[in-house]
């Protein structure tokens, strides 16, 4: 399974109903099992973005659609980076010229 960083921030309806985030989060988590998609973690932050999320998806298809079901719930916007532990980084370096 890959793994993904979600930086996601409120949009306008999501911060209004702010107080329902942790309740949406676990929402999130059930929808995420739908895609074949496992929540490693949620955390809500200071500065540039409200929320970052941890996951492991099967492939780039189940991590995107489920990032685009997400977002067309209204709450947040997201940004999904392709993230790779030491030893993905090892085998990787271990494959250059």
């Amino acid at each position: 399974m890959a793994t993904y960083v979600v930086l996601g921030n409120f949009t306008d309806q999501g911060i209004r109903n702010v107080k329902d985030s942790p309740k949406r989060a676990e929402a999130f988590k059930e929808m995420a099992k739908t895609f074949g998609v496992t929540v490693k973690e949620i955390v809500w932050t200071q500065g540039r973005y409200d929320v970052v999320t941890v996951l492991e998806a099967p492939d780039e298809a189940a991590a995107m659609s489920l990032s685009l079901s997400l977002s067309a719930l209204g709450n947040v916007r997201t940004e999904t980076l392709r993230a790779f532990s030491a030893a993905d980084m090892t085998k990787i370096v271990g494959k250059m010229l």
